[in-house]
């Protein structure tokens, strides 16, 4: 057993929210906080889901923040059809038509992982309406990208054959090559039943698609985060063998006004940073975030 628990058990994170249809899909939606405090959309990446955010919303929420979470379709408690197209764009609509039933005008966006690539397009599409944006490890450069060897395989061509083979042990062995600092074996299997449910491991290589979404989308996304006018926070883990210092090389350079928390420890942080040191994430997304 390494590292302390961090996150509350799953069940209690969902019982917390629930479920709206949305485009024919079950979507689950969490909302904490007072109802009319600053509004700030957490956006989680694969192949989790929002229960990642759940050492951080109690201090977003102590700190007057009204907090919008929820499981992109195919993850966590949303619906995961078993032969459908995802795609971020979808993802990004998704999450508009969350804004929309919840009352959200504008709002600052929070996300990590698969999660920069939805934000990046809904910085492209609507810029005006996110008032602040806040990123941790994610693909942000497609080119910088690294994933890990599974991850390779269940992108490639035997991706379908090898999914419905992943197990509790393997993804939580592959969940620690990309850390920087040991996280409890009960968050561990949370992680893993929240990706699992119905059979959520199976759609790995559907959702991978993402990857090539990245380049094809490349120069839109990257241009929606660089040219952002609003305020810019990242927050680092640079022990992240995916998307760690190398990637924070770059954003030095090219988003120069932006503020950057790097978790360099000792130990220095992976690419789960909201796990790995949730106070310091909590500490920085709320000096950052609050009015």
């Amino acid at each position: 057993m390494n590292g302390e628990r961090v996150l509350p058990p799953l069940h209690r994170w969902t019982e917390g929210g629930s479920t709206s249809r949305i485009g024919g899909h079950r979507v689950f939606v969490r909302q904490d906080g007072p109802p009319h405090g600053p509004p700030v959309t957490l956006v989680h990446g694969f192949p989790t889901s929002s229960h990642d955010w759940a050492a951080v919303v109690p201090v977003l929420v102590a700190a007057g923040l009204r907090v919008t979470a929820l499981d992109l379709l195919g993850f966590g408690e949303s619906d995961k059809p078993r032969r459908h197209r995802y795609s971020v764009l979808e993802q990004a609509s998704l999450v508009e038509e969350v804004w929309r039933r919840c009352g959200i005008g504008d709002t600052a966006v929070v996300a990590h992982d698969y999660g920069v690539s939805v934000a990046q397009e809904l910085l492209a599409r609507d810029p005006a309406r996110v008032t602040r944006t806040a990123w941790l490890n994610g693909g942000l450069y497609p080119d910088l990208h690294r994933p890990v060897p599974i991850q390779r395989l269940l992108h490639g061509r035997l991706g379908p054959l090898l999914a419905p083979f992943t197990s509790e042990r393997r993804f939580a062995a592959t969940l620690r090559t990309v850390l920087g600092r040991p996280v409890h074996d009960e968050d561990l299997r949370d992680l893993w039943l929240a990706a699992s449910r119905a059979g959520g491991h199976r759609l790995a290589p559907r959702l991978l698609r993402y990857i090539d979404e990245r380049r094809v989308h490349h120069d839109r996304w990257v241009s929606a985060l660089e040219g952002f006018n609003g305020p810019t926070l990242f927050v680092w883990g640079p022990a992240d063998p995916i998307s760690g210092a190398h990637v924070l090389a770059r954003i030095r350079v090219r988003v120069p006004g932006a503020r950057i928390v790097e978790l360099t420890g000792p130990p220095a942080v992976g690419h789960y940073p909201q796990l790995e040191d949730p106070q310091a994430v909590a500490a920085a997304l709320a000096g950052f975030l609050a009015p």
